[in-house]
């Protein structure tokens, strides 16, 4: 995540979709911390098609918090599911412009308990150690209970769209350095430019949006 998932299994195309601008916004991210609904859904439209997160806020706040202000301000758009490992998780999270990672790479979070497995369908943040969630989330494919002792808290489900993100395109495997997959540090640092460049089948995320 991260950054990664954990040791190796750390943590999570065609036409290339233009990166997220570094749009005021997405300039402070500690003015960023609106407080999200109880539940709510979020839409994502991707380059195989469109799936819907709920989520809930008393699985995980401060990570629910995270991800709705995140979607509402457009950070994920144009983002690519950068890490796909068929059978374990679709990872995504790092934003297309480096300008805007260079201001969301340290923008920590607390870590939330885990009260919820992280089953199939579930989404969480990816970490690279304790209290250290960004932006970066994954989305299970499989039922990895190992994942909640290791402090991985799911705070939302796809509802729809599941055939989606199992479509994702996963034949670049790991990342490196352990696989052949994106490195992560070229990824904030190059943005989508690099992946477009190295990794061109990647699938991508078009528009995110907080339903309504």
């Amino acid at each position: 995540m991260m950054r990664r998932l954990l040791p190796a299994c750390t943590l999570v195309l065609g036409a290339l979709a233009a990166p997220a601008p570094a749009q005021g916004r997405l300039d402070n991210p500690a003015a960023l911390v609106e407080q999200a609904p109880a539940t709510y859904r979020a839409r994502f439209e991707t380059s195989k098609g469109s799936f819907v997160v709920e989520v809930t806020r008393a699985w995980a706040p401060r990570g629910a918090d995270r991800f709705y202000n995140l979607v509402k301000n457009g950070y994920y758009d144009g983002a690519r599911f950068f890490r796909v490992i068929a059978g374990f998780m679709a990872q995504f999270g790092i934003n297309g412009d480096p300008a805007v990672n260079s201001r969301w790479r340290l923008a920590r979070i607390p870590d939330d308990p885990v009260t919820q497995s992280n089953r199939r369908g579930t989404i969480a943040f990816a970490t690279s150690g304790p209290n250290a969630r960004t932006t970066q989330v994954f989305i299970n494919f499989a039922d990895n209970g190992n994942l909640d002792r290791l402090g991985f808290a799911p705070f939302g489900q796809v509802v729809s769209g599941m055939e989606v993100v199992d479509r994702l395109y996963a034949g670049y495997g790991e990342g490196a350095p352990n696989g052949r997959g994106p490195d992560q540090w070229r990824l904030q640092t190059e943005g989508n430019a690099y992946l477009a460049a190295a990794f061109p089948r990647l699938d991508y995320i078009r528009k995110a949006t907080i339903a309504p």
